[in-house]
C-alpha cells in the first residue's frame, strides 16, 4: 500500500503592512499566477480578495473600499 502525497502550491508574500491593528498582505501563487489580498484585524476577523494584476496595488492600499464595492462584508459594516 502506498500513500499519495498532495502538494498544495505555496503562496508568496509580495507586500505586507501593519497599522492600527490591521494587517494587509498581497499574495502571489506561482502555480496559477493568481494574486490575492488578505486583511486580518486585531479581533481575528479577516477577509480575502482575489485581484487582477492591474488592480493589485490599489486593492492592497485600499482593501476595505474594494471589499465594499464587491459586496464583501467586513467588521466595518457593523461598526456604525
Amino acid at each position: 500500500m502506498s500513500a499519495t502525497v498532495i502538494q498544495f502550491p505555496v503562496r508568496r508574500e509580495l507586500a505586507h503592512r501593519r497599522a492600527n491593528g490591521i494587517e494587509v498582505t498581497l499574495w502571489w501563487n506561482p502555480a496559477d499566477d493568481a494574486l490575492a489580498v488578505t486583511v486580518l484585524d486585531e479581533n481575528g476577523d479577516s477577509f480575502e480578495l482575489v485581484v487582477d494584476a492591474h488592480e493589485a496595488i490599489d486593492v492592497f492600499e485600499h482593501p476595505y473600499a474594494h471589499a465594499a464595492f464587491r459586496g464583501v462584508h467586513t467588521t466595518l459594516d457593523v461598526a456604525a
